[in-house]
């Protein structure tokens, strides 16, 4: 297994880590076994969010007692100084631990700078000074976002959107973050549940200097990841071959959830409509099958075709279709006709 360092943070780990989010969906039982059979497996690196309900409570509760031996990363939201510290200090106790090896702002719209006037970068500063975190880090869906990150030079690690169905210009931005030394961090490396071929995925990945987080819920899913540490997957013609059709057939279906086709002319909320059939896989499914989301999701009836959403798309996606084929799917599940 390829071994992955993290730009100039030395964290160094088997290019193949586990991601918390969707262990929200599962019982604290079945998350730590989940976890214990991944670091038994040989993943090192775990990466969870204060968003994520309970996953930091049940990643703390997996490695109590073996903290030094796993490399724990997780995200705040907030937006101000006041719930930086708060949600900092309930994640510390959550994962059962006084520091935290990587800290990120999580889907951030703006790069936070010293002296921006938001006092959120003195934050971090602060917190790692004290000793609580170790290295400083962010994420975001925006791509323009992210290379201006990279080119602040001021984050050890950034965490972005990044599998087989990646465009030039998300490419280049892998690559100028291992010219600045900055650790990337792979985040929707099966595309929000679009991919579904490990080998290809992993043969992928290992092409570049990134470390992919990989969703898991169920041990099937897990044993896929963990079989690698045994056989590393080559980029063969044939995988070539199924990466090119899987793009061709898949790359306007994509939605990174950036929020830039925003706003709606009749009020459908995009960025979360268009990705509804992944969403409602991949974290608890009763926090999209609410009476709010089926509102939100009944309003894709509604739209116009105006097309004022596709010329705001930094990905070119044909986004009535898609919201369409996610009102289809989300019905289905709904009405019991589509198993998830």
């Amino acid at each position: 297994m390829k071994q992955i360092t993290l730009g100039k943070t030395g964290i160094t780990v088997p290019q193949n880590a586990f991601g918390a989010l969707p262990i929200q969906r599962v019982d604290q039982p079945t998350a730590v076994r989940l976890l214990h059979m991944a670091y038994d497996g040989g993943m090192r690196f775990f990466d969870t969010a204060r968003a994520y309900s309970d996953s930091e409570t049940k990643v703390g509760a997996a490695f109590a007692g073996m903290r030094d031996r796993v490399f724990l990363a997780t995200k705040t939201q907030a937006k101000t100084p006041e719930d930086f510290w708060r949600d900092l200090k309930i994640s510390l106790r959550e994962l059962q631990t006084d520091y935290i090896d990587v800290y990120q702002f999580h889907c951030v719209s703006q790069c936070y700078r010293p002296g921006d006037g938001t006092g959120m970068y003195e934050a971090m500063e602060e917190a790692k000074a004290r000793g609580m975190i170790r290295h400083v880090g962010i994420t975001t869906h925006l791509i323009g976002v992210a290379e201006e990150i990279v080119a602040g030079g001021l984050y050890e690690t950034l965490q972005f959107p990044f599998s087989y169905l990646a465009d030039e210009r998300e490419i280049a931005l892998v690559r100028s973050c291992e010219d600045a030394g900055m650790g990337f961090i792979a985040m929707k490396g099966l595309a929000g549940g679009l991919l579904n071929h490990a080998e290809a995925c992993m043969a992928f990945m290992q092409q570049f200097e990134v470390l992919p987080i990989w969703g898991v819920q169920r041990e099937e899913e897990l044993r896929q990841w963990l079989a690698f540490f045994d056989r590393k997957p080559d980029l063969s013609p044939a995988l070539e071959d199924l990466i090119r059709a899987d793009r061709k057939a898949l790359a306007g279906e994509f939605c990174r959830g950036c929020g830039y086709c925003a706003p709606c002319t009749v009020g459908i909320v995009i960025n979360q409509c268009a990705r509804m059939s992944q969403m409602v896989r991949r974290a608890p499914s009763s926090a999209w099958l609410n009476d709010r989301w089926q509102a939100e999701m009944a309003k894709i009836a509604a739209c116009v075709d105006c097309g004022a959403c596709m010329t705001r798309c930094p990905y070119g996606l044909k986004i009535p279709t898609l919201l369409r084929k996610n009102l289809a799917d989300y019905r289905g599940i709904l009405n019991g006709s589509v198993k998830i």
